[in-house]
């Protein structure tokens, strides 16, 4: 009998006995056993996660020295380890203490963060369940269920029924699927040609998409804006007559991320139509507005496109990170993306539908469910009142905008985006302010560009924020022009 070691610091051990006809293995381990310290663990965990679901942990400040905490953190690791209680302790006071609070009242330099508390306290269910939500076999239940909150989304954006697709991570990996599906489908159908393709969009477009057409290795169609900073479909047809490479697919946004605006959908589904070309609608951040009725009709061309984008874990209240990306034909999607091997034959024969077919994935968290669980849980008419509190704040901040001298609004916002500027300053005093105010602990903002100036922006996600959190944080520009 040969007794090997394998780790000390987890103490982990293989004993094998060989016999002639049989060989027996056991398996010893402290990381895989229950003890009273991991009781305890559980009762600090709970604690620590319950006070900072409900923000009484977690704040704004500036980001540590990079040597101070790398050293810290890297002595973390040793061959004996440092025990449970220890180690949450680090995290506690060291890695979350230096990570920011997005989901805070005055988080509104990005599309912030802010998932309802019950949908936070589900998610450690999900965590705890080990579900992996790739195929019928193996999850059922957690399809089942991710199917129907994608099928309200569906609903809500006026798609065909029979749309349908799978929860990301992010609009960034959804972004990246949706285009690989575009230009697969276009080379099926388009089999002579084995050259370069493109993808049309603006400038406004996020950043992902560009960086997504860049991986993919798309030629990429600048399309002129028109005066808003929107696409639209002359402009479009205009960049489509001019292009050198066959464009497979549009990319337009419905939420611009540094202005709120919508491009006009309805007249790009046209051009898209006209030309067979792929129409993909990134909605990430504005999609949540869709479920308020009175700003509906601003997305009115969306039901028309081929894939789209909503960010559950932007402004409809679901933990990070949960991205849905829909097909108009889901099985364009799997023609992309289901593989194909001798182990993966058996699960792929049950069931009709395998999260895992429906994007570069295979292993996934069920990372829809906490989205399922705050549409079970509170119904679909409490989503559309907490949406439309942001939407209510970002008409009283322009409001409150205009009523103080030395600041202009740039537009009248059409989401939950309010850009502003601020008379006499420069790109540098923006910055000292936005400084200020994150060494403070008062808010983190960032500014940002409009029409060729700085300019200051604010976004609001998360129905905590108030107008009295607004007019705290405008009270400081005062002190800064004097």
């Amino acid at each position: 009998m040969t007794l090997v070691s394998l780790d000390a610091q987890f103490g982990l051990s293989i004993c094998v006995a060989d016999y002639q006809d049989e060989c027996s293995v056991t398996v010893s381990s402290g990381l895989m056993e229950w003890t009273p310290d991991l009781d305890a663990l559980a009762s600090a965990v709970d604690t620590w996660a319950r006070a900072r679901i409900r923000g009484e942990l977690g704040t704004l400040s500036p980001p540590p020295d990079p040597a101070a905490i790398t050293w810290t953190i890297a002595a973390t690791i040793s061959p004996d380890g440092m025990g449970e209680a220890d180690a949450f302790r680090i995290f506690t006071d060291v890695i979350a203490a230096n990570c920011q609070a997005v989901d805070h009242e005055r988080f509104w330099a990005f599309v912030s963060h802010s998932p309802a508390y019950a949908a936070s306290l589900f998610d450690m269910a999900i965590s705890a369940s080990s579900i992996f939500g790739t195929s019928w076999l193996e999850a059922a239940g957690a399809t089942t269920a991710e199917n129907a909150a994608l099928g309200w989304l569906v609903e809500i954006a006026g798609m065909p029924a029979g749309s349908g697709g799978t929860f990301l991570s992010g609009a960034t990996i959804a972004n990246l699927n949706a285009l690989a599906a575009a230009r697969m489908t276009w080379r099926h159908r388009h089999p002579d040609h084995d050259g370069r393709v493109a993808v049309a969009m603006t400038a406004e477009a996020h950043s992902s998409a560009r960086m997504v057409a860049r991986c993919l290795d798309f030629e990429i169609v600048d399309v002129p804006m028109d005066d808003l900073g929107r696409l639209t479909g002359p402009n479009l047809r205009l960049a489509l007559e001019h292009a050198t490479r066959p464009v497979c697919a549009v990319v337009a946004t419905a939420g611009i991320t540094n202005i709120g605006l919508i491009d006009d959908l309805e007249s790009i589904a046209d051009v898209c139509a006209e030309r067979e070309i792929w129409f993909h609608v990134d909605a990430a951040y504005g999609g949540a507005a869709m479920i308020v009725p009175e700003k509906r009709p601003l997305f009115a061309g969306v039901e028309r496109a081929d894939s789209l984008v909503i960010d559950p874990h932007k402004w409809l209240f679901t933990p990070l990170d949960c991205s849905a990306l829909l097909f108009r034909e889901p099985a364009l999607a799997r023609a992309a993306f289901t593989q194909h091997a001798d182990y993966l034959a058996a699960f792929q024969e049950i069931g009709d539908w395998n999260p895992g077919d429906f994007a570069m994935h295979l292993t996934r968290r069920a990372r829809g469910l906490p989205f399922w669980f705050v549409l079970a849980a509170y119904g679909t008419e409490a989503m559309v009142a907490a949406v439309r509190s942001s939407l209510d704040l970002t008409v009283a901040t322009a409001r409150e905008i205009e009523r103080r001298p030395g600041l202009h609004l740039a537009m009248e916002p059409v989401l939950s985006v309010v850009v502003f500027t601020v008379e006499g300053w420069e790109r540098d005093d923006y910055q000292r302010w936005c400084d200020r105010l994150l060494a403070e602990g008062t808010a983190l903002i960032l500014p940002t560009r409009w029409n060729g100036g700085p300019a200051m922006r604010f976004c609001f996600v998360n129905p905590r924020t108030t107008i009295d959190d607004v007019r705290m944080v405008l009270d400081t520009i005062s002190s800064d022009q004097s």
